[in-house]
C-alpha cells in the first residue's frame, strides 16, 4: 500500500542475554520479531561485536551496557533490564541516543521479601551453623543464642516496593518495624519512620537493606555505621553489592560486634555459573551467603519476562514509553487508521515548531499528536494520514535536536 514504509518486524533483531526466561522469547517471537539468546553475560568488547545489527537488547544484572556500548550500537532502539535495577546501564548515554530503557520494578518483589524473612529466621535461630555441624556428624541440641523474631525490631533501610512489603510480612510475624528512606513514603500498618540512618541502626535488632544502586549509596554501611548497630544485631543485604563495605562487615562479625549477616549481593560477582567466588565473609560464623538469588524464583523470572517483554513490545509496536526509566512516559493506544511518527529530541526551544513546520511542508495531515518532555528529553508522537512519499520524512529527521526518529504503520 502506498505510504506504508514501516520496517518489517521479522528484520528487527532482538538479543537476550543471561538466560532471560523463555516466556520473553516466546512473546517476542509471537509478535514476529527475530530473537537470539545467550546464556551468560558478555564483556564490553564482545557485547559491542554482538550488537551490530541488533535493535533491542535484553539483559539482567551482570551485563554492563556502557556508554561505549550504546554509542557503538547504531541500530539499538531499546534496552530491557529483566530485573529491578538499571545501574548496569548508562542511562544518560541511552537518553542521548534516544534509546528507551525499561525494567521490571515490581515483578520479583515477593521473591526478595520471602528470602529476607527466611534469612532473618535462619540467622536468629543459628540454622546455618547448626546444619553445617549436623553434616559433619555433630549433634548440638541447645537453645543458647537461638531466638524468635517475634517482639524484635526490624529496621528497613529503603521503603520502596520491597521494603514496604517486607514491613507488612514482618509485622504479621509480630515484629516491630521502623524504616528510613530519603523519599517521603507512606508507612504501612504500624511501621514507624525514623529520621536518620543512625537512629535506625541503634534501635534495630535486625537491619535489612533495600536501597537502589545509585552511586551515592556506595559504602552506605561501613565501619562507622556497623559500630552504631546494637551489639549482636543482624544485618541483611539483598540490595546492591557496593552498599556494604564487606571488609568492615567481616571485621565486625569476627569481633562479635555483629551477631550474624546474610548477604546476597557482592561488590564483585562471577559473570557466570561455575566461576570461582571469594569474599572476606567466607567461612565466618553465622553468615549466610547466597549467589544473588533474591529475585531468582521460577515465578519471579516468568513474571519479569512477561512484564519486560510487554514494555518492549509496547515501545516497538506503539511507541509507548510507559515505565521507561530514561524517557518521558507516554501511554499510547495501537496505531489505527494512519501512520505514527515518533520523534525523540533534546528538550530545547523551537523543536516542536520546527517539527510542525516540517509536517506541514510535507503535506501530512495530523490525526492526533502527543508531546511529553522532561528536563532533558522531549518526545513527540504524531499520527498522520498514511498516503505520503517516504522522502517527506527527511525533513523530520533533519530537525535540530533530533535524537531518534521512527515511523510505525
Amino acid at each position: 500500500m502506498a505510504g506504508r514504509w514501516s520496517f518489517p518486524r521479522s528484520r528487527l533483531k532482538v538479543l537476550l542475554l543471561e538466560n532471560v526466561h523463555p516466556a520473553a522469547v516466546a512473546r517476542l517471537k509471537e509478535e514476529g520479531y527475530s530473537v537470539e539468546t545467550e546464556t551468560g553475560a558478555l564483556d564490553e568488547e564482545a557485547l559491542i561485536a554482538r550488537l551490530q545489527g541488533v535493535h533491542v537488547l535484553g539483559v539482567r544484572s551482570k551485563t554492563q551496557v556502557s556508554r561505549r556500548v550504546i554509542e557503538a550500537s547504531e541500530r539499538l532502539v531499546a534496552v530491557g533490564a529483566f530485573c529491578i535495577g538499571v545501574n548496569q546501564i548508562d542511562l544518560e548515554a541511552a537518553s542521548e541516543r534516544g534509546v528507551a530503557v525499561f525494567n521490571a520494578p515490581y515483578s520479583n518483589t515477593r521473591s526478595v521479601v520471602e528470602l529476607a524473612i527466611g534469612l532473618a529466621i535462619a540467622l536468629i535461630r543459628d540454622v546455618a551453623d547448626k546444619s553445617a555441624a549436623m553434616h559433619r556428624g555433630e549433634w548440638n541440641k541447645s537453645a543458647t543464642g537461638s531466638r524468635e523474631l517475634r517482639g524484635k525490631t526490624l529496621g528497613i533501610v529503603g521503603y520502596g516496593a520491597i521494603g514496604s512489603q517486607l514491613s507488612v510480612l514482618a509485622e504479621a510475624l509480630g515484629m516491630r518495624v521502623i524504616f528510613h528512606d530519603l523519599t517521603e513514603r507512606l508507612a504501612l500498618g504500624n511501621a514507624r519512620r525514623v529520621g536518620s540512618l543512625d537512629r535506625l541502626l541503634s534501635e534495630a535488632d535486625v537491619v535489612s537493606l533495600h536501597v537502589d544502586g545509585r552511586a551515592e549509596n556506595a559504602g552506605l554501611i561501613g565501619a562507622p555505621q556497623l559500630s552504631r548497630m546494637k551489639p549482636g544485631a543482624l544485618l541483611l543485604n539483598l540490595s546492591r553489592g557496593h552498599v556494604v563495605e564487606v571488609g568492615a562487615l567481616a571485621q565486625a562479625l569476627g569481633s562479635g560486634r555483629i551477631g550474624g549477616a546474610a548477604v546476597d549481593v557482592f561488590p564483585e560477582e562471577p559473570r557466570a555459573n561455575g566461576e570461582p567466588f571469594d569474599s572476606p565473609l567466607c567461612g565466618l560464623r553465622n553468615v549466610i551467603l547466597t549467589p544473588h538469588i533474591g529475585g531468582s524464583t521460577e515465578e519471579a523470572q516468568e513474571a519479569i519476562a512477561e512484564f519486560a517483554a510487554e514494555r518492549l513490545l509496547g515501545f516497538l509496536n506503539r511507541g509507548d514509553t510507559t515505565f521507561s526509566v530514561n524517557l518521558p512516559n507516554v501511554q499510547l493506544s495501537d496505531v489505527t487508521g494512519g501512520h505514527r511518527l515518533l520523534h525523540i529530541h533534546r528538550n530545547q526551544p523551537g523543536v516542536l515548531a520546527a517539527l510542525n513546520q516540517a509536517l506541514s511542508e510535507a503535506g501530512l495531515n495530523i490525526l492526533g499528536q502527543h508531546l511529553k518532555t522532561d528536563e532533558r528529553i522531549g518526545y513527540v508522537i504524531a499520527d498522520v494520514d498514511g498516503d505520503y512519499d517516504p522522502k517527506a520524512l527527511d525533513g523530520l529527521k533533519a530537525v535540530p535536536g533530533t535524537l531518534r526518529f521512527r515511523h510505525l504503520r
